[in-house]
């Protein structure tokens, strides 16, 4: 842990970041980790994600997908346009970006649905809770669709746009959802947080045993004490709201994470963690506000959420299979043909490695409202 001396030596906002959880915490001083999450990542001033700085890329902390290739949305958007309605014509068919970061996988994928149906009726929309990420994404978009700039927009959630039929994308948003960490006792689950101790954030143990709805599913064996596991009703929230505002069309959840077992044998001390300009941080406390913190999205829990609010299950993959089923290979022979260098083409090739390799993680999650929901919308 880092020493009070190096942490009032971070200056103003780390002690702005330690104000707000003081006011975040129970009556005995706990946080539980969702909320210090919440706070580190998003909190007005002192949040990660409420820095100007871009954190995608190779001037960020991290990359995604889509900052790796433009072949991701290429093929994403050829996967759209298979979507039943996106070339009716009519009423707006609207492409979500459902966390959207820099922009740039709207943008792109406005860029090729554009360039294959042109006059096509799409509303193009930003979605996040950050105003500095919805400023870039307006920006990025705008450079991308000129005179069809004016059916881009930026909102802060699903909920400002009521019920629309479209396509919600959701790339490495539930990863960063705020989570709740559980430890297993031998017999019971108790729920993990922090605590600032001298002006330092320590992790601490609930005095009470884990209740209420997001408490795991999974009841291991008691010679399994200590396994820890993360669960996310932030993230569940996010799929409920699509189902709630998604009268036709599609979901595409992508991210990394696994099924609540493969969770419990392969990280049996959890996985929040934190990284910071592309290396990993040896605490996830050591520098909240400054570094990204994510841990990976238990499927089994987003599952069971979206069939409890009705959604239906298309299909649960990894990325590179989605990828293949989406036409990969095909933006692949395109994207060879226009390299103009042999140079060039290497770089496409390893960058395509990348996406299908690179990603071994991440799975893709395609989701759809119910049909008899689809005819009463339209």
């Amino acid at each position: 842990m880092p020493s009070p001396a190096a942490a009032s030596a971070e200056g103003a906002p780390r002690a702005e970041l330690l104000e707000a959880l003081a006011r975040r915490a129970e009556p005995d001083g706990f946080v539980p980790y969702d909320r210090f999450l919440d706070v580190a990542m998003y909190a007005d001033r002192v949040g990660y994600y409420s820095r100007p700085a871009t954190p995608f890329g190779p001037t960020g902390d991290f990359y995604t997908a889509p900052s790796v290739s433009p072949l991701f949305a290429r093929t994403l958007a050829r996967a759209i346009l298979e979507v039943p309605g996106a070339l009716e014509v009519g009423g707006p068919f609207t492409i979500a970006d459902l966390g959207c970061g820099d922009g740039r996988l709207l943008a792109e994928l406005a860029g090729v649905l554009e360039e294959r149906r042109p006059g096509g009726s799409f509303r193009y929309v930003a979605i996040d809770r950050s105003p500095p990420r919805r400023a870039t994404a307006v920006a990025e978009l705008g450079g991308r669709l000129g005179p069809s700039g004016e059916r881009a927009t930026a909102v802060a959630s699903l909920a400002e746009l009521g019920p629309f039929a479209g396509v919600v994308v959701a790339d490495e948003l539930l990863d960063a959802q705020p989570a709740q960490r559980w430890r297993w006792d031998g017999h019971r689950w108790h729920e993990l947080g922090v605590r600032i101790v001298d002006g330092v954030l320590v992790e601490a143990e609930s005095a009470r045993p884990g209740e209420g709805p997001f408490v795991p599913r999974a009841t291991p064996r008691a010679e399994e004490a200590g396994v820890i596991v993360e669960t996310s009703g932030a993230a569940e929230a996010i799929v409920r709201e699509i189902a709630d505002h998604l009268t036709a069309g599609r979901c595409v959840i992508v991210d990394y994470g696994a099924e609540e077992p493969e969770l419990l044998a392969g990280h049996p001390r959890g996985t929040l963690a934190a990284v910071r300009r592309h290396r990993a941080v040896r605490t996830p406390l050591a520098a909240p506000g400054e570094s990204d913190l994510s841990a990976f999205v238990n499927f089994t829990r987003v599952r069971e959420a979206a069939r409890r609010a009705g959604l239906r299950e298309l299909a649960f993959r990894s990325q590179a299979e989605a990828l293949g089923a989406w036409g990969f290979a095909e933006e692949l022979e395109r994207a060879v043909r226009a390299a103009g260098s042999s140079e060039a083409e290497v770089r496409v090739r390893l960058a395509a490695k990348n996406l299908l390799f690179g990603f071994g993680t991440f799975r893709v999650l395609e989701l759809a409202p119910p049909p008899a929901l689809a005819r009463r919308s339209g």
